[in-house]
């Protein structure tokens, strides 16, 4: 029987939890916050492409968090220029209201979760537009299976 009524809902719900238990898997139990590190490291990654290609990143991406992923997107100021520092001290500063999280591993576990769940063709286009530094951060992240 269906959670929600809705195929869609219960699908994206369904999706959407694999996700954050594969973050979890990485961080710790802790799924609320799984969904912050998800969201903020999407918004970061998304600030840094250019419009189109965030388009498609986030068309490939489930439902719900595609809501947060276009959360306060403001296309006409990307792409941000933020080298692997700059980059993952962002992250950093907007984990700062949870508990400890290292930003750098936040974000090799979101890139892992996008190289598992995404296009190997849409996460190749996604690392190319990014800068070297940041990009070896993506390539040093081993799409291992859960």
């Amino acid at each position: 029987m269906s959670a929600t009524g809705l195929d869609v809902f219960d699908k994206t719900l369904q999706t959407t939890h694999i996700w954050l238990n594969e973050i979890t898997n990485d961080l710790g139990p802790d799924e609320r916050v799984a969904w912050k590190v998800l969201s903020i490291v999407l918004h970061k990654l998304r600030d840094r492409l250019p419009v189109e290609l965030a388009a498609h990143l986030g068309a490939e991406l489930p439902l719900l968090v595609r809501g947060v992923y276009y959360d306060q997107y403001q296309p006409e100021k990307q792409p941000t220029n933020l080298d692997r520092d700059a980059f993952i001290a962002e992250v950093q500063r907007w984990l700062s209201d949870t508990r400890p999280v290292d930003a750098n591993e936040a974000v090799k576990t979101v890139f892992r979760v996008l190289s598992r769940h995404v296009s190997p063709g849409e996460v190749a286009k996604v690392k190319d537009a990014l800068p070297q530094d940041l990009r070896a951060l993506w390539q040093s992240v081993e799409p291992t299976q859960h």
